[in-house]
């Protein structure tokens, strides 16, 4: 929203290349990667357009969906992708917003069952909620209607979650690692740093825009990841944190 606000774009395809580059910056963790990838094929459809009907948008929700699942070294249902695939079918513009939420929230409710982590800590996947969340602000807007002055939950759906259940989960890779790299060049291949990134870890998922690239993997040894990235670009930012020890503070926090 910032971005947006600074930039100021004068058309669709400024507007969708702003928000995909800002959500890339943004994300954090692995649904927040896919969620940039998903506005970055969005907005990769709607380039150089000034505006868009619904079957151009329509079009567009589709290929950002493709860009995720090809992004994603091992595509897994009950995630933040299970929730953007039915939500990317639709008509006119209004209309494929309202039917795109709906249907997105029918997948969302479907993620507990879908992914075992998920249902035993009993939530459904946080990444598909936020995804619904921004396709529900743009309704909004579409429709002139406020802006809620909070977004927080009730009480008794965020006590709904086992948190503790979800620490005792089995960690296969220590460090979660997220880091974002400035590019060589704009067409530069990333296809054998994904090869080693899989071969050093898991949860692995790259995001892109023309100037950057964002990298979100767990692995046991991160100082590697990001030495090996570095012949791809120049580091501009990381962040490295042991899942071991916040499984084991969350679990000492629940008890």
């Amino acid at each position: 929203a910032e971005a947006l606000r600074k930039a100021a774009p004068a058309s669709v395809g400024q507007a969708s290349s702003v928000t995909a580059s800002a959500l890339l910056q943004g994300a954090r963790g692995n649904s927040g990667v896919i969620l940039s990838l998903l506005f970055r094929g969005l907005s990769k459809a709607l380039k150089g357009m000034e505006t868009a009907d619904a079957a151009a948008f329509a079009a567009a929700m589709q290929e950002g969906v493709a860009a995720a699942y090809k992004a994603v070294m091992k595509p897994a249902e009950g995630t933040v992708l299970t929730v953007s695939r039915p939500a990317a079918e639709g008509a006119d513009v209004e209309a494929t917003l309202a039917a795109a939420i709906e249907e997105g929230y029918d997948a969302l409710a479907q993620t507990t069952d879908m992914n075992p982590v998920l249902k035993k800590a009993g939530v459904v996947d946080a990444g598909g909620k936020g995804y619904l969340l921004i396709l529900e602000g743009m309704l909004a807007e579409l429709r002139g209607e406020p802006i809620p002055e909070s977004m927080e939950e009730p009480e008794t759906h965020k006590e709904k979650a086992d948190f503790n259940a979800m620490a005792q989960e089995e960690i296969t890779f220590t460090f979660d690692t997220v880091y974002v790299v400035r590019k060589a060049r704009e067409d530069i291949d990333l296809m054998p740093l994904r090869a080693y990134l899989s071969s050093i870890g898991d949860s692995l998922v790259i995001g892109e825009d023309d100037e950057t690239f964002k990298v979100h993997v767990h692995t046991d040894i991160p100082g590697a990841a990001l030495t090996e990235s570095q012949k791809y670009g120049t580091l501009e930012l990381a962040k490295v944190e042991n899942m071991r020890s916040q499984a084991d503070a969350l679990a000492a926090g629940q008890t």
